[in-house]
Parts: structure tokens; C-alpha cells; sequence
């Protein structure tokens, strides 16, 4: 299986993408989860990107490319992958295109409205003190996610692969969505 994730912050990307990778036996691959690894690290990526993150903006369509190639090719993506983060924008998504050898078998996009992200995500931030969770870094990262990213899902539906999911439910139920609508 071979996924997209899309959705604003706070849709619940990171949750679905976990369940479905343990559900299709393949990695899920977080685009933030790495880029804050390699901050906390203080790796030279991590220092590149540290400040772009902390602002809301998204890091360069060639770096991001690069990081998440590079972590494609570290073997256990061979049966799969889920990713969660990436591709952010037009340039991106073409990027990946060339580079796989299969096409991608869906895009879930989960649709939240925003007082509910915007709910979500303070929560997030008090219960894992994320300094990227606050008020206005997230607002900012949905204004970036809403003139960048969302380009994307025509793009994605263009090419017959795009599922919209209703991401206000439980987090069984929106899984249980994804499923049915992976199986149609």
C-alpha cells in the first residue's frame, strides 16, 4: 500500500497514519517527525530547518524531497509506505511522481473545520508542550497549509486518487471511513 496523508494540522493525519500502517504492515513517514528528530539532535538538517519550522513556513521542496527520498530508500519501504506530511506542494507532488517505480494507491485527505483544528491544536500543545503548537505559529501553519498545500488535492483528484474523509468523528470512526473508502 502505498498512501498519501493530507490534511491541515490537527486533522488527525499522524493518528490515522499510524493505524494504517500497523493495519497494512508498511511505515508510516512523518515528514515532522523527522524534521524534529533532526532538530532535537541538532544535526545540520536540523540546524537548516529549525528556524524555518518555528515560523510556520514550509522547509524548500528540494530538501524536503531529499529527506524524505532518502528515508524511502532505508529498505523497509520496499511492501509500502504511508506518508504523512509530504508532498506539501505542486512541485513536490511531481517530484515524487518521477520518483517512484509504482504509482501511489490513494491520497486521504481528512477535512476538519478550522475552530476545531484550532481547538485540537492548543491541546496539543499544553499536552506535549510542542513549540511548534503555538497560537501563532499554528495559524500561521494553516494559512501555509491553506494557499500551498491544499492546491494539491485538484492535483490528486485530477488522477482518480483522492478520498476526502470527514475527520470530525472518533478516531475509530474516521478510521473506519479511510478503510471503506480505500476499499471502493
Amino acid at each position: 500500500m502505498r498512501l498519501v496523508m493530507f490534511g491541515p494540522p490537527g486533522a488527525g493525519k499522524g493518528t490515522q497514519a499510524a493505524r494504517l500502517s500497523e493495519h497494512f504492515r508498511v511505515p508510516a513517514l512523518s515528514t515532522g517527525d523527522i524534521l524534529r528528530a533532526a532538530v532535537a539532535e541538532g544535526s545540520a538538517l536540523g540546524k537548516q530547518v529549525k528556524s524555518v519550522m518555528e515560523s510556520g513556513a514550509l522547509v524548500s521542496d528540494e530538501l524536503i524531497t531529499d529527506v524524505v527520498i532518502a528515508r524511502m530508500n532505508a529498505g523497509d519501504c520496499d511492501r509500502g509506505f504511508l506518508l504523512d506530511g509530504f508532498p506539501r506542494t505542486v512541485g513536490q507532488a511531481e517530484a515524487l511522481e518521477g520518483l517512484l517505480s509504482a504509482a501511489l494507491d490513494g491520497v486521504v485527505s481528512i477535512e476538519v473545520g478550522e475552530e476545531e483544528l484550532l481547538a485540537r491544536l492548543r491541546g496539543r500543545a499544553s499536552e506535549q508542550g510542542r513549540s511548534d503548537d503555538n497560537e501563532e505559529t499554528i495559524r500561521s501553519r494553516l494559512s501555509v497549509y491553506k494557499e500551498q498545500t491544499a492546491p494539491l488535492l485538484p492535483f490528486y483528484e485530477s488522477r482518480g486518487l483522492l478520498r476526502s474523509i470527514d475527520g470530525t468523528g472518533t478516531p475509530d470512526e474516521v478510521f473506519a471511513l479511510i478503510l471503506a473508502s480505500l476499499k471502493s
